[in-house]
């Protein structure tokens, strides 16, 4: 079977996307785990499929983890998913609204230039009830569970061991969680760095994981390793609202493997 793809990223977090307005491929958790493989397949920290939905929506966003398996929302994918459909022609070619995992999403694409652009996506509200603390920093649900941790010199921490380490604490996340580290930059920026489950390593970025770290840290300027963003909120005290996701895009290629 021979599939045709789109390959996008997110500030360096880069996805396959699927064009399923036709219909769904029959791809296997192995299947798409391959096509994500690095050495093997295409490359990508995730898949996705842009598929049909019922009015008012413009289409159905699919999100599966680089080991194959169906996964929650994903930020970054589902601001890359907006430039693509973009690149279909869909919609106005500005303001786009659709379905993910944790329902519907409102998103504009702010530019777009040369195969690159900023895309501001609306993510679900957050009560502050939900907002805990947890081992030694907090833990909250931003369309997929994170927990976030303070730490000192992040530059030089070890993501990837201490992330793995906590990403496994049955005790602390029975469903799992994607583990999210800050540090507070002198210019009043933070940094983040994130341990993706389901990827199973560091990402150069997490758009529902920078998005958690906003929310903890009251802050709305954030780099990680593939880029800057910013993240709007309005806390009212019961409940985080009007949350968007801010961030760049880029069209990297197109071709067909085959499966």
């Amino acid at each position: 079977m021979k599939i045709h793809f789109f390959k996008y990223d997110g500030a360096g977090n880069d996805f396959v996307i699927l064009d399923c307005r036709n219909g769904y491929p029959q791809l296997s958790t192995r299947q798409i785990e391959h096509i994500c493989h690095r050495r093997f397949g295409i490359g990508a920290d995730g898949m996705m499929t842009l598929g049909p939905s019922q009015h008012p929506f413009l289409f159905e966003m699919r999100y599966y983890n680089s080991d194959g398996k169906l996964g929650s929302m994903c930020g970054n994918g589902g601001r890359c998913i907006v430039a693509f459909a973009k690149q279909l022609g869909l919609g106005d070619g500005r303001h786009y609204d659709f379905v993910g995992f944790d329902g519907p999403h409102k998103a504009e694409v702010l530019s777009w230039n040369n195969d690159r652009g900023v895309v501001r996506l609306g993510m679900r509200d957050i009560a502050a009830e939900t907002v805990r603390e947890c081992h030694e920093g907090w833990f909250l649900d931003t369309g997929s569970p994170h927990y976030v941790q303070r730490v000192v010199d992040i530059d030089n921490f070890d993501v990837e061991g201490e992330g793995r380490r906590l990403r496994y604490r049955t005790d602390l996340f029975p469903e799992g969680a994607n583990i999210d580290f800050i540090e507070d930059m002198p210019d009043g920026r933070l940094k983040v760095r994130t341990y993706e489950r389901g990827v199973e390593a560091e990402t150069w970025a997490c758009g529902t994981g920078v998005t958690a770290c906003a929310i903890v840290s009251g802050k709305h300027s954030l780099v990680t390793r593939g880029g800057d963003f910013n993240v709007e909120f309005e806390s009212t005290g019961s409940e985080y609202k009007n949350v968007f996701l801010i961030g760049p895009v880029s069209f990297n290629f197109e071709g067909n493997i085959e499966i």
